[in-house]
This record gives structure tokens, C-alpha cells and sequence, in this order.
């Protein structure tokens, strides 16, 4: 989400890393820079204003000018600024209440809200082990209610069947109290998409309110949305009670400034931020580590919980068994290996969340494709049981098959062979001697600044 934003600031930062001493007029040039990213980044002008005259003031004061490191001490006031307009802490929903504790999701056409509610559930059910149930209110999108029993059936959550015919407010009362009936620890009210300038759809989403008593209001807004995101957030701010915010499509190509400024504007915390399309794909918003992300350094603690979560750990200790023997590593273990990584976001997603993987030069970040990933997970899928457990018998016309049967190129299966086997090498130097041995091996072939 935040590329171009991130680059933008870590070239306007990195120039000041080593000063000596810092000035008013190169602190200047950099807060220049910082301006004209955040305002490209479509962030909204009086956060940009608050945010840069904050930034001077404490860069100008004592706080920078003892500084060993002067440089350093303007990115960590940078960072720490960045933490601020974002919301100093995390915060997760609270449920705490006499069941069912109901969660209204209100926000834009199109911004999300259906599929941000199965993925709540989802979350919900797996990692709190909460008895969940969905309804939709939305009578006026086609489909909607038949979405979003679809998507409840792939969670594993309970579905409250709803009428197209039947009031709103009436949906969501009756929803309540079967519920209540069910024993239900939560409801999840799914609403119509509403255009915050629509006068008697503002006041339909109160009667809703009023009428489902929800612990958890959620605005659901698009990252993409720019301006209007920040329009839409004041308005239904004033409309309703809120308790927080959920950004959607963060891993599209966003600048970010929605991030920056609904916060700003609301005062209410980001909760929670979608990363993609899939129902696992929502990641509870650290204020702290995504400005370390902004800023380029990365956010191990989110990529070590992804790990926990998403990694299968019997394939991993098998493999563990097999890098330590040396031995066994087949295409079965590099096709466990490549879909783990596009189940934890991709190349790209991993690249973001590692400290310096922002900073690569462009031409070595364009490399990174995840479609390379998935041509070599089919390439793995055309080979036959023998040929995944013995690459070696793998000849010409075997090689002319797979790649028919994959729809790439003998060369694209040449690839693969090799990146195997370069693999494999390895697995027996560290098998053999340890890290030093590896690290020796790939002496020469770091990307710069790694």
C-alpha cells in the first residue's frame, strides 16, 4: 500500500544519515520532501500541515541538536510522528458484553464491508474460538444477501437468512434476538453501501444502529478512496457513534494517505486492515509497525505472527529434518515451500516486512513476481510422482512434456531444474558445515544494501 510513499520518504531521510550536524535550511530541504510525499500520497492538507510543523518543531530543538547522530534522531522523530497520527496503540475489538456482542460494519459502495465481514468472522472463529453468526441488511445490492451466506459457509460461521422485502432496522432487531436464542457470542450486521451525501440512506444506518445496539462500530473504507475517503469518514462520524476503523485493499496499489488521515479525522483507531481478496487476508493494525514500514525497516513481529499462523509446522520440522541430514529434498518440498509463501502475501508482501527489502533499487524489487511463483508451482504439477521424488530422471522429452503440460517453456522447466538443484547444494553445505559454510557460499550474491 505504501511503495511509493515509503520510497519517497526514505530517499528524503537516507540524505540526512551520517550528518554531522543538521541545520535549519537542510532540515528545511528534507521537510520539503516529506510534504510533497505525504500530499502525493493523497494525504489529507491539515494532517500534512499538523504532522510537518510537529516534525520542525521538535527537529529543531534540543532533542536532534544533542544528538550523537543527528540524522538518525530526525528518522526517529519521523517515525514516532507517523505512530501518532495513526494511534499510538493497537487496538482490538472489545467484546466485552452479555452476549451475542454485535459488530455493525457501515461504510461506502464498494468499499468492502461484505467481504471484511466474513474475514472478521473467520478471524473470530479461529483465533478466539467464538460461536459466530452473519446477517445482511443490505436490501438494495443484488446478490448481497446470497454473498454473503456463501462466504459465511467458507468460514465456518452461522448464517441468519434476510428478505429483500423486510426493513433494515427490522433485519437487524430480529437478527439480535435469534442470536439470543442461539447462544451466539457474536453477530456480525452486514449494511448497504451509502453515499454519505444520501440524506435518508444516513438516516436508514442510524434507525440500524439504534435498533442493533452494537459494542463495535466499524467504518469499512477503501485505501484507494484518496479525499473522498476522508470525506466519507467525517461524515459517517458525525452520523454514528464509531468505534474504529477497518482499511480494505491495502495490498493493491494505494498511496497510503487514507491511513494517515481517517484517523486524523475521526480520532477513532484503525483496528483492523485488509491485505487481499482471500479470508485470511486481515491483519490487526499496529500503528508502530506500519510506520516502520513507511519508513523502510521493515516489520518482523507481523511476519513472524503470519508465520505461527499460517505455516504448516509438520511440513516445516520435516524439512527441518531433511536441511540437517542433507538429504531428500525433492519437488514435492519445493512446491510446500512456494505455496506456504503465497499463502503468507507473496514475494512482494514478505519483501515489505523485511527491514532494508523496500530500500532494493527498482530494477532488483521488479524482479520479485509472484507469478514467477505460481508458473513454477503448475511447472511442479505437470511432473509425474517419480519425477517429483527423483528430479534426476527428468530428460529432453520428459522436459518437453512438463512444460506442455504446464503451458510454459522448456527453458522456464531448465529454470526451475536449476534453481533446484542450486537448493539442494546448499541444503548440503549447512548440512555438512554449518551457516558459516552457506554464508561463505552466497558471498558475492546479496542484493546491494542487504
Amino acid at each position: 500500500m505504501f511503495d511509493r510513499l515509503s520510497e519517497r520518504l526514505s530517499e528524503a531521510t537516507r540524505a540526512l544519515r551520517g550528518r554531522g550536524r543538521l541545520t535549519e535550511e537542510n532540515i528545511g530541504d528534507t521537510l520539503r520532501q516529506i510534504r510533497m510525499a505525504l500530499l502525493e500520497a493523497d494525504v489529507a492538507v491539515p494532517v500534512v500541515k499538523s504532522f510537518i510543523g510537529d516534525v520542525r518543531v521538535r527537529a529543531l530543538g534540543d532533542e536532534v541538536g544533542r544528538s550523537l547522530t543527528p540524522g538518525q534522531a530526525l528518522v526517529k522523530i519521523v517515525h514516532e510522528e507517523l505512530v501518532r497520527v495513526m494511534g499510538e496503540a493497537s487496538s482490538g475489538l472489545d467484546l466485552r458484553t452479555q452476549p451475542p456482542a454485535v459488530i455493525l460494519l457501515a461504510g461506502l459502495q464498494g468499499s468492502g464491508k461484505t467481504t471484511t465481514a466474513a474475514k472478521l468472522a473467520r478471524r473470530l472463529i479461529e483465533r478466539e474460538h467464538k460461536k459466530v453468526l452473519l446477517v445482511s441488511a443490505d436490501v438494495y445490492r443484488p446478490a448481497a444477501i446470497q454473498q454473503l451466506e456463501t462466504l459465511a459457509a467458507q468460514v465456518g460461521a452461522g448464517f441468519l437468512p434476510s428478505q429483500t422485502e423486510s426493513r433494515p432496522e427490522r433485519i437487524a432487531s430480529d437478527a439480535v434476538a435469534e442470536a439470543r436464542r442461539r447462544v451466539a457470542d457474536v453477530l456480525i450486521i452486514d449494511t448497504a453501501g451509502r453515499l454519505h451525501i444520501d440524506a435518508p440512506m444516513m438516516r436508514e444506518v442510524r434507525e440500524i444502529h439504534a435498533a442493533a445496539m452494537p459494542v463495535e462500530t466499524l467504518f469499512v473504507v477503501d485505501s484507494m478512496a484518496g479525499q473522498d475517503a476522508v470525506n466519507a469518514a467525517r461524515a459517517f462520524h458525525e452520523a454514528l457513534p464509531l468505534t474504529g476503523i477497518v482499511l480494505t485493499k491495502a495490498d493493491g496499489d494505494a498511496r497510503g494517505g487514507a491511513a494517515l488521515s481517517v484517523r486524523a479525522v475521526t480520532g477513532k483507531p484503525i483496528k483492523f486492515v485488509g491485505m487481499g481478496e482471500k479470508t485470511d487476508a486481515l491483519e490487526v493494525f499496529h500503528p508502530e509497525r506500519m510506520a516502520s514500514r513507511i519508513l523502510g525497516m521493515g516489520d518482523v513481529l507481523t511476519l513472524v505472527e503470519e508465520v505461527q499462523h499460517k505455516v504448516d509446522r509438520e511440513q516445516a520440522d520435516k524439512l527441518a529434518s531433511k536441511l540437517r541430514s542433507g538429504k531428500g529434498f525433492d519437488f514435492n518440498d519445493l512446491k510446500g515451500q512456494l505455496q506456504q509463501m503465497i499463502a503468507m502475501g507473496g514475494l512482494n508482501a514478505l519483501l515489505e516486512k523485511l527491514p532494508g527489502g523496500m530500500q532494493l533499487p527498482q530494477a532488483a524489487r521488479s524482479q520479485v513476481d509472484d507469478r514467477e511463483v505460481k508458473r513454477q508451482i503448475a511447472i511442479i504439477d505437470s511432473m509425474t510422482r517419480v519425477e517429483r521424488r527423483f528430479p534426476k530422471t527428468i530428460n529432453g522429452s520428459r522436459k518437453r512434456r512438463i512444460a506442455a503440460g504446464s503451458g510454459t517453456r522448456v527453458q522456464d522447466v531448465n529454470r526451475l531444474l536449476k534453481q533446484y538443484l542450486g537448493m539442494q547444494k546448499m541444503m548440503k553445505k549447512v548440512s555438512q558445515g554449518g551457516m558459516a559454510k552457506l554464508m561463505r557460499a552466497m558471498e558475492g550474491r546479496r542484493p546491494p544494501g542487504m
